[in-house]
């Protein structure tokens, strides 16, 4: 087996689209017992930078998170404004979006992942701009898109 960018090869989470983010954030409380997470607000792009098919994009999202062991369950909730959020609840409806691996670095699992045909479609820094998320057309390869979350050592 050849090495790979993706370290011990850990899915650390898994995201799913919604169309309402209380609404689901509460069910997930109901059945699993759990608290009712915040609801953060990604900022825009003056803060993360993100890039949508390699322009500016300044779409937002809703979110919520559920730490369940090992993998972390996030609920989406996108804006109106074109990004891979919107896309995908417009195309498939409230499903699952999305899985995600820690990397150490970026850009080398961008261009191992674009040696197989898997593109990136969507990148940003995260809201306190700790990390970077990037998100790879890899559904029509592995059936689901990928997400390489890479936590630095300073915020930038």
């Amino acid at each position: 087996m050849s090495a790979t960018p993706f370290g011990e090869h850990l899915v650390c989470q898994v995201g799913l689209i919604v169309e309402n983010i209380e609404r689901t954030a509460q069910k997930y409380c109901d059945i699993f017992g759990v608290e009712m997470p915040p609801i953060q607000v990604t900022p825009t792009y003056d803060v993360t930078q993100t890039t949508y098919r390699g322009e500016p994009c300044d779409a937002t999202a809703r979110l919520a998170f559920f730490d369940f062991g090992q993998v972390q369950i996030e609920l989406i909730e996108p804006d109106m404004q074109p990004s891979v959020w919107r896309d995908y609840l417009n195309e498939h409806g409230e499903s699952v979006h999305h899985i995600a691996f820690i990397v150490k670095d970026t850009g080398a699992a961008v261009a191992y992942l674009a040696g197989h045909g898997i593109d990136v479609l969507q990148q940003g820094l995260y809201g306190d701009r700790s990390g970077m998320y990037t998100y790879l057309d890899s559904a029509p390869a592995l059936g689901v898109m990928l997400e390489l979350l890479e936590n630095f050592p300073q915020p930038r």
